[in-house]
Formats: structure tokens, sequence, C-alpha cells
């Protein structure tokens, strides 16, 4: 009767260890930049609709060969525009916002916008260093948890305006549950 109950508590353990796994692997994403990959926690809890549309899009392979079209020294880089101009997107309809309280610390992602908060789409960017002043007005919806070394080789942009010649591109977005390894 023992050896039952541990043996039912090995398969069970086994089993929220293999869940938690999966779960952890659905909300991973990996970012192929042209220096290594970069591993991104996704935030469900603060922005699950951003969450679903960056998974979907990845899914998609949306992301794969898009530029970092603006990049600003200390401060952010920025991706998700097919055109590589800033004003593209995907066929989808944009999101309502979704703020909360959490920081933009290096690392962060967050979603770009226009001037009104309830226009993003798919156009995303990195913070390179913190950026307070952007707290509670873009929709963070992940993290870099490996690799920001590589996001740190992005080509710049020069001038005001962070435009990039010749920018670099995203090789692949994957979830990371999509990946064979």
């Amino acid at each position: 009767m023992l050896l039952r109950l541990f043996l039912s508590v090995i398969v069970a353990c086994g089993w929220i260890v293999e869940s938690t796994m999966a779960a952890e692997l659905e909300d991973t994403i990996y970012l192929e930049l042209e220096h290594g990959r970069v591993v991104i926690e996704l935030r469900p809890d603060l922005a699950p609709n951003h969450v679903n549309r960056i998974k979907e899009l990845a899914r998609r392979e949306f992301y794969d060969g898009v530029v970092f079209h603006r990049v600003i020294d200390g401060f952010m880089a920025q991706s998700g525009d097919p055109t590589g101009t800033g004003t593209g997107g995907s066929d989808k309809l944009d999101l309502d916002a979704e703020f909360s309280d959490e920081s933009h610390v290096r690392g962060t992602l967050s979603m770009a916008r226009t001037n009104d908060p309830n226009s993003a789409n798919s156009q995303f960017f990195i913070v390179l260093e913190g950026a307070s002043h952007l707290n509670g007005q873009y929709t963070v919806w992940g993290l870099v948890v490996d690799g920001m070394e590589h996001v740190d080789k992005i080509k710049r942009g020069g001038g005001g305006n962070g435009i990039v010649e010749d920018p670099d591109k995203i090789i692949t977005m994957r979830v990371a549950a999509d990946v064979d390894e």
C-alpha cells in the first residue's frame, strides 16, 4: 500500500513538472537575431490580449525577416512593421490598451502605438535602458530573460528619430513550445 502511494506521488509530480514546463514554453518567445537567440518571457498576467496577438503572429511567421526600423541608442529598438517604414502593421484589428503599473526597465517589451492608446497592432519595442517616462502609457507584454547582449548589438539609427539605414532583421520569432530542440 505504501509503495502504491509513493508511486502515485511520483507519477503525479512528474505530470506536474511536465505540465509546468509546457506552460512555461507556451509563455516564452525565441527571437533569433543575427548575433544570437533572445529569450522573452511573456506576461499574459499583464496583457493577455497583446500576448495572444504576439503568439498568433509569431506562429504565422509574420515577424520573420522584419527589420528593426527605429533604434535609438540608450532608449529602445522598434520592430514589427512588415513595410519597414514604421507605418505598417498586421491585417488584424488594433488592440485596446492593456496598460499596467509594470516599469519599463532594460529588456522590457511593449507595444508601439500612435497617439491613440488603442492603436497597438504588431509593432513592438525592446527597452535598451530604463524608460520610466513610458510607464502606464504603453502595454508591457514581455521581458528579455536571456540574450540581451544580442539586442545590444542591433544597429542603431541616426539623428533624433532613430531611423536605421540598412537595418538589422529578425531572423525568426517563435513561441518556444513550437520549437523542436
